[in-house]
């Protein structure tokens, strides 16, 4: 028989202390405590029937100092739990009081890292709750970014008060960032420094992934944990589920936004005909930034999608991680040339560089529907090889390009990864 914690006692208490309160389960329903166990880094759990349109459902509740999240469990083990629906009215208010941590409690580190071969360095960025004390796998994430710009101006940028960054890292997350070479802040290659065509291209994905790796053995090492969550955007979903593919164990959860499948459109980043050799790396302006970001939006559509202001901070703090591109007239950007030259190779050919079936963590994809780059059957064609992963799921977001974590519906596209981290999902038996 379940054991509630006696009602009058949590409601007199206040509500950060009502937070913690611990309930206990039946100890003939092993399967119960197995599953709570799952959630240790948590300070507490608990054990409440919460009731929603009506029908009853059992949820264990795991709080910490800066969160809370549930596990549901299935039905069978509803009976002789009544006396916790008591409790549940102290929770439940509790629980729909929370928010996350203001931004400015957040605490934010810079790292320069060496990469796996010698004269590179890797740019990391660390945010957290300052108020966060123990660190874990399941809330551990790193972030890579696209073939053409930053992780910074991208994850980082503080539009209308809030990055994508901060949004996680308040939930009391442990997230980072990380440029691979030949973006933002790390070492560019030397070829970056001659002319395009004095050289193949250059930073083509298997070196990217092995920058993805050492910066994931940073964050472990320095956290002293086994695994943490991956977060990849366009070219960056390639080397985060290439990785994954070949360290299923040092993942929790795998997020593709906007992911890289086989298709034969051709690139707007790609500067030439494919017959046509590409250079070491290529430049793109101002104005070809804001016409690939709007190249897909119908014309009646365009007004408002991005709010006023954020295309141009975007755009200048974009130009101002390339000093020698910003340098220009007109300032450009400066990006390596392998993506390009894998797609064209590889993807566009019909010949993937890595097999989705590797996969066995969870994974989510998500993508916006006016993707000009990567469009829905790049999506679906992936989620379709994606066989063995615990589980999988697929997000189309309507009204929003390859660049809506920067427009005005980029809250269903945060909302949306944060559920995904956020849950404690087990199939049921």
């Amino acid at each position: 028989m379940l054991i509630a914690s006696r009602y009058a006692a949590i409601h007199a208490r206040p509500r950060a202390t009502r937070l913690i309160e611990a309930l206990a389960w039946p100890r003939e329903q092993p399967e119960i405590a197995q599953g709570a166990n799952r959630q240790a880094s948590a300070l507490r759990i608990g054990l409440a029937i919460l009731s929603a349109s009506g029908a009853l459902s059992i949820h264990i509740l795991t709080f910490s100092l800066t969160d809370w999240t549930e596990f549901v469990l299935p039905a069978r083990a509803l009976p002789g739990l009544t006396l916790a629906s008591l409790t549940c009215l102290a929770l439940n208010r509790a629980m729909t009081a929370f928010t996350p941590v203001p931004v400015d409690s957040l605490q934010t580190e810079e790292f320069m890292i060496p990469a796996s071969d010698a004269g590179i360095r890797l740019y990391l960025r660390n945010k957290h709750p300052k108020s966060l004390a123990q660190y874990s796998a399941q809330r551990t994430l790193l972030f890579v970014h696209g073939a053409t710009y930053p992780a910074e101006t991208a994850f980082d940028l503080r539009l209308n008060g809030l990055s994508w960054m901060d949004f996680i890292a308040s939930h009391g997350y442990d997230v980072y960032l990380v440029d691979v070479r030949g973006y933002g802040r790390s070492t560019r290659p030397p070829q970056m420094d001659a002319a395009p065509q004095a050289n193949l291209p250059i930073v083509r994905a298997p070196t990217a992934i092995q920058d993805v790796g050492s910066a994931v053995e940073f964050i472990l090492q320095r956290r002293g944990i086994d695994s943490l969550n991956l977060l990849g955007w366009s070219w960056g979903t390639t080397l985060m589920g290439w990785y994954t593919a070949q360290h299923n164990a040092k993942v929790e959860k795998l997020v593709l936004y906007a992911p890289q499948w086989i298709g034969d459109n051709r690139l707007m980043i790609d500067p030439g005909q494919p017959e046509q050799p590409l250079g070491a790396w290529r430049c793109v302006t101002r104005e070809q930034m804001r016409e690939r970001w709007l190249a897909k939006v119908p014309p009646d559509k365009l007004s408002g999608l991005i709010p006023d202001g954020w295309f141009d901070a975007w755009a200048d703090a974009t130009l101002a991680t390339d000093p020698a591109g910003a340098a220009l007239n007109p300032p450009q950007l400066r990006a390596p040339n392998g993506v390009v030259q894998d797609r064209r190779e590889f993807w566009a050919a019909g010949k993937p560089q890595y097999d989705p079936a590797d996969i066995q963590v969870p994974t989510l994809l998500v993508h916006a529907e006016w993707d000009v780059d990567l469009p829905s059957t790049m999506m679906q064609g992936y989620f379709a090889r994606l066989v063995n992963a615990r589980y999988r799921r697929m997000v189309e977001i309507g009204e929003g390009t390859h660049t809506i974590l920067m427009e005005r519906n980029r809250m269903q596209l945060f909302r949306t990864v944060q559920q995904f981290l956020d849950e404690r999902f087990e199939p049921e038996a």
